[in-house]
């Protein structure tokens, strides 16, 4: 398995003695209240915003998000911390990261320092209380993410310490890209030096989760810069059209990720080659470069329609 194990005594401790407490509800409440920080609400709350209530907001919160989520496997691969159930035994993984592969093979189911759920909750519903500082939106920038952390730990995938750091890189992410956003005037300029900061975990960076982000932020940035010159999409007031254009959105973050895979043998992909990485990191490119730029295009044609 190999990495750095460390941690303090009271960590597994505590973690053994909540999945003792949670039973099998509570296991299903923690798993719940985990989706908080995954993938597919992440998109749609970002894309919800991004496509229906203001574009500016939704994409103010994607840079700050493909920023954190590239710069914390970054971290994970200097830790090389394994997840706690890997090395305590009487930690059960309740809720593993890549059901279809191994949950001993860090490679796969990613370090574990910081939490990677924690961080993604941190960032996403902290930048929606920054933007707005609305009280409600600066509760649930608190709530949730306190939530998300503990069930972390609770499932057995995180040590409280990982936890602790996510929600510390989480908000620091929201801090720095937030004011990197207002400081810097040309946006290029701005998604240059962003993507200057993921280079170096191309040298050293062996887990399939930092060239998922890469490829997340080259196509958000990419798809950003092309959207504000040449496809400028409007906004929509109509729920109607709000439930469609998140629903399709959503569908075809996902159809994307299933076609863009089948040129491409499944032992190939699972490899860890540099070629395979490379092949993850285009994918995700085009895939969050259709969901910026390309399918917004698809609005105008729409409304005529209509």
């Amino acid at each position: 398995m190999g990495g750095n194990i460390f941690y303090f005594n009271w960590e597994p401790q505590l973690m053994v003695w909540l999945q003792l407490v949670l039973g099998d509800f509570g296991t299903k409440v923690a798993s719940l209240v985990s989706a908080f920080g995954e993938e597919m609400l992440m998109v749609g709350i970002m894309g919800f915003i991004y496509w229906c209530i203001d574009k500016r907001w939704g994409l103010y919160l994607g840079i700050n998000l493909t920023a954190s989520v590239t710069w914390n496997p970054m971290i994970k691969n200097i830790a090389l911390r394994p997840r706690p159930y890997m090395v305590h035994s009487e930690v059960k993984c309740l809720k593993p990261v890549d059901k279809s592969g191994d949950i001993m093979d860090p490679l796969v189911q990613g370090w574990s320092f910081p939490s990677g759920h924690s961080c993604n909750a941190a960032t996403v519903y902290g930048s929606l209380a920054y933007y707005k500082r609305a009280k409600a939106l600066i509760a649930i920038a608190v709530i949730i993410p306190l939530l998300v952390g503990i069930s972390r730990f609770a499932l057995g995938v995180h040590y409280p310490t990982d936890v602790l750091a996510g929600w510390a890189l989480g908000f620091a992410s929201v801090l720095l890209v937030s004011w990197m956003q207002k400081a810097i005037k040309k946006d290029w300029v701005l998604y240059l030096i962003l993507l200057a900061t993921a280079i170096p975990g191309l040298f050293y960076c062996t887990s399939t989760d930092f060239y998922s982000s890469l490829g997340m932020m080259i196509g958000t940035y990419i798809g950003a810069f092309v959207e504000k010159r040449w496809i400028r999409f409007e906004n929509t007031r109509s729920v109607p059209r709000m439930i469609i254009r998140t629903f399709i959105g959503i569908g075809l973050f996902f159809g994307l990720n299933t076609v863009l895979k089948m040129p491409f043998n499944k032992d190939f992909l699972a490899s860890g080659t540099f070629a395979s990485l490379m092949v993850r990191t285009a994918r995700y490119a085009v895939i969050l470069f259709v969901e910026v730029a390309l399918y917004p295009a698809c609005f105008k044609f729409f409304k005529k329609k209509a």
